[in-house]
C-alpha cells in the first residue's frame, strides 16, 4: 500500500474531524463515528480507514488511561494481570480478524457497526443502570473482557459503553472505578490493534499522525469546555451523527 500525503483540502477535513473526535471522546465519546467517515470521504478503503481513524485515537486512550492510573481495581473474578492479558488476546484477534476481512465485506458491515455503535451509546445510562449484577463466576469474567476486546480490536467505535456495561454486569457500582477500567482496556487492546495493523500494512501513517495531533488537541479543549454543555446535548448530538453517518454509508453501499 501506497502512503501519500493527503491534498490539502483532504486535510483539512481530517483535521477537523480528528480535533472535533478527540473533543467528543474527552467529554463522551463517540469519536470514531467521525475519523472513520471522514478518511473514507477522502478516498481511502473502509478497512484501511477503520485502522487508521484506530491509530489517530490512540493517544487519547493512553492520556485517559493515565488519568484514572490511581484507585484502579479489577472486575470481580479476575486479577489485573488477567484483565489486561484478556484485553490483549482479544484486541489482537479482533485486530487481525480485519486483516483478512475483505473490503467488500467490510463495506458491507461499516454501516450495521456503526449503527449497532449508536445504538449501544443511545442506550448507554439504561444499560449501565440495569447491567449492575453481583460478582459472577471468573470464567463469565474473561469471557466478557475477551469478547469485548475482540469488537474493540475490529471495530472500536462503541467500545467504550460496551466496557461500562460489562464491568456494571460485573457486579462494579462505582462509576470512577468503572471508567478507568473501560480506559485502561481501551488503552491496551487498542495499542496492540494498532501494532497488528501496522505489521499487516493498513495503516496510512501521514494521515493518522496528522490526525492524531488534532485529536489530542481537540481532547485537551473539549475536556476543559466539557462542563459548559449538558450531557443530554451531547450525548443527542452525537447519537444523531452516527444514524447520519450509517444512513450515509447505506446510501454509498
Amino acid at each position: 500500500m501506497v502512503s501519500t500525503f493527503p491534498d490539502p483540502a483532504a486535510l483539512a477535513l481530517l483535521l477537523a474531524a480528528a480535533f472535533v473526535a478527540g473533543a467528543l471522546n474527552a467529554v463522551a465519546g463517540g469519536g470514531s463515528f467521525l475519523t472513520l467517515p471522514a478518511l473514507v470521504f477522502t478516498g481511502v478503503s473502509p478497512v484501511v480507514a477503520n485502522a487508521t481513524g484506530t491509530v489517530a485515537l490512540l493517544s487519547g486512550y493512553v492520556s485517559s488511561a493515565w488519568g484514572f492510573r490511581e484507585g484502579l481495581r479489577p472486575p470481580a473474578g479476575l486479577s489485573m494481570r488477567a484483565l489486561l492479558g484478556w484485553a490483549l488476546l482479544g484486541g489482537s484477534a479482533g485486530a487481525g480478524l480485519l486483516l483478512v476481512t475483505e473490503e467488500r465485506t467490510f463495506r458491507a458491515l461499516v454501516p450495521w457497526l456503526l449503527l449497532l455503535a449508536t445504538a449501544l451509546f443511545a442506550a448507554g445510562p439504561v444499560l449501565l443502570k440495569r447491567l449492575q449484577g453481583g460478582q459472577g463466576p471468573a470464567w463469565r469474567s474473561a469471557v466478557g473482557v475477551l469478547l469485548v476486546s475482540l469488537y474493540g480490536g475490529y471495530f472500536n467505535g462503541g467500545l467504550g459503553i460496551l466496557l461500562l456495561a460489562l464491568f456494571g454486569l460485573l457486579g462494579e457500582h462505582d462509576l470512577r472505578v468503572m471508567n478507568g477500567l473501560k480506559n485502561v482496556v481501551s488503552a491496551v487492546l487498542t495499542a496492540v490493534a494498532v501494532a497488528v495493523y501496522a505489521a499487516g500494512g493498513v495503516v496510512l501513517w501521514p494521515q493518522a499522525l496528522c490526525m492524531m495531533v488534532a485529536a489530542v488537541a481537540g481532547g485537551y479543549l473539549g475536556a476543559r469546555a466539557a462542563r459548559r454543555v449538558p450531557p443530554v446535548v451531547l450525548r443527542a448530538g452525537i447519537v444523531l451523527t452516527g444514524l447520519v453517518m450509517a444512513a450515509v454509508f447505506f446510501v454509498r453501499g
